[in-house]
């Protein structure tokens, strides 16, 4: 059996390889506590003729009082609800997420990718006072997307001018500090390729604010970048520089009058000489990435140098590459300080598997009527358990939770019997008025799902609209069917 968290290429692989590309929708946005907009779409990019594989979200300053945060935590809040809502229509699954106070991640995927997404894990650090509160920090999700591991980190950096240092700080101690339950990418820096994200705070020194505000209105932002901490820290910071960013070509996102495009009005009546606190602009909210050095080779043969080689080896034979599509800021959102940012990516590599885990299917007709069979097959090893189940989805599902009802899988030596395998699903949690729906497989081990069925119609309930037996008491895709011709 393998070995838990310990990610292997297919058997079976073609000798040669192709590559393929995925399309990385990121946003950055500090929200200031507001609540949610009512549309995201051109966040989102969501009239754009090429559709992403992948959304990543990272917010900061959601709003954190006592009692919405503690519905929060029953509950998504009310910023998740709506990406979920927007996302979910379209085809798109919440992976993963994380939430520390104000700083959350939202990590989503087309349906179709799903099964190459494992191994996945979340963690957080607080840098915030003493290092106990968590309004400064950082939020992660790591995860292996067709066995190479990513990781995503959503940072709020200390606030101010003169702490730039201490951002350094905070941002090194982030990085050092957060370690994931998997031997191949422990820490951060272990990842094939990493993002790092957020308010990272750093803001633009020396220059005075007429020649900033000159600058942003004529449009000469590169005027501006050699005097923009993050930049000049980079020349500084050995971490820093194998982090990448692209060109500051848009006008700085921070600080804005709220409901308005507007910089701060305090720096300009004091530009004018009027009393009022300093907040030059900046570009506070940043997106970076960082692809994983080739390995050195070492003199010395030890257990980092093997594994080094077995690392150098798996990077000749399954590239990956990354592509700066855009980067840019919204300017049409008014509800925060800062506006959000934008990223899209093109992450170009060979997948290092080529099929799910798991195959399965509905056999047979399915209704409320009779007790239904899932059949299963194994496709490669995996460490099975007894907390592995089958679930039963409505098409369009937005998380792994969203579920109609489920079925747990015998262990039955799973990962080494390749022979197809049955489970039955009870007539009674089946949805009297049917629709369509698919079957996921879920891996405890690997804490994802691992195999998805093709989309099937559940009819609906011929006892049940014989004998106008429909429950008041249904589950939520009876309630939707009954506005949908399936």
């Amino acid at each position: 059996m393998m070995e838990e968290n310990e990610e292997q290429p297919d058997d079976h692989q073609p000798l040669e390889k192709e590559s393929e590309r995925f399309r990385l929708h990121m946003v950055t946005w500090n929200v200031a506590t507001a609540d949610p907009p009512d549309d995201v779409a051109s966040l989102l990019h969501l009239n754009s003729p090429k559709t992403p594989d992948l959304y990543v979200i990272g917010l900061q300053e959601v709003y954190s009082g006592p009692v919405r945060f503690v519905s929060d935590m029953i509950f998504d809040d009310p910023w998740s609800q709506l990406f979920i809502s927007t996302l979910a229509p379209l085809n798109y699954i919440k992976v993963s997420s994380i939430r520390m106070q104000g700083l959350l991640l939202l990590f989503f995927s087309k349906l179709e990718h799903v099964p190459f997404i494992r191994d996945i894990q979340a963690t957080y650090t607080r840098t915030g006072i003493f290092g106990y509160w968590g309004n400064k920090g950082g939020v992660s999700v790591r995860l292996s997307f067709y066995g190479h591991m990513l990781c995503f980190l959503n940072c709020h950096l200390a606030a101010h001018m003169k702490y730039a240092n201490e951002r350094m700080d905070e941002f090194e101690h982030i990085m050092d500090t957060q370690t994931f339950d998997c031997k191949k990418a422990p820490r951060i820096i272990d990842h094939r390729l990493v993002f790092w994200f957020g308010d990272l705070n750093f803001r633009i020194q020396d220059h005075g604010m007429h020649f900033v505000r000159s600058c942003i209105n004529n449009q000469t932002y590169n005027l501006l970048w050699s005097h923009d901490q993050l930049i000049m820290l980079k020349k500084k910071k050995q971490l820093l520089q194998e982090f990448e960013e692209g060109p500051l070509d848009f006008q700085p996102t921070y600080k804005f009058d709220l409901n308005s495009d507007t910089y701060d009005s305090r720096f300009y009546t004091e530009w004018f000489g009027f009393n009022g606190k300093k907040r030059k602009p900046a570009w506070t909210d940043r997106i970076l990435w960082r692809v994983r050095p080739k390995s050195q080779p070492n003199d010395e043969q030890d257990e980092n140098d093997v594994k080094e080689k077995k690392q150098q080896k798996e990077e000749e034979e399954y590239p990956l590459k990354v592509r700066q599509d855009l980067y840019t800021s919204n300017m049409e959102f008014r509800i925060s300080d800062h506006k959000p940012v934008i990223g899209i990516f093109t992450l170009e590599l060979t997948k290092m598997h080529q099929t799910p885990l798991v195959s399965l299917h509905a056999e047979g007709d399915w209704s409320a009527d009779i007790d239904s069979i899932v059949l299963y097959n194994p496709l490669q090893p995996f460490p099975s358990s007894t907390w592995d189940w089958i679930g039963l989805y409505k098409v369009g599902f937005s998380s792994v939770s969203d579920y109609i009802t489920y079925t747990w899988v015998k262990d039955d030596e799973v990962a080494f019997n390749n022979e197809m395998m049955q489970v039955f699903m009870g007539k009674e949690e089946i949805p009297v008025r049917g629709g369509e729906c698919v079957l996921c497989y879920y891996s405890s081990n690997l804490r994802c799902i691992i195999g998805i069925s093709e989309p099937f119609k559940v009819q609906e309930s011929k006892v049940a609209v014989a004998e106008g037996l429909f429950p008041e008491r249904i589950s939520g895709l009876d309630r939707i069917a009954r506005s949908e011709d399936f």
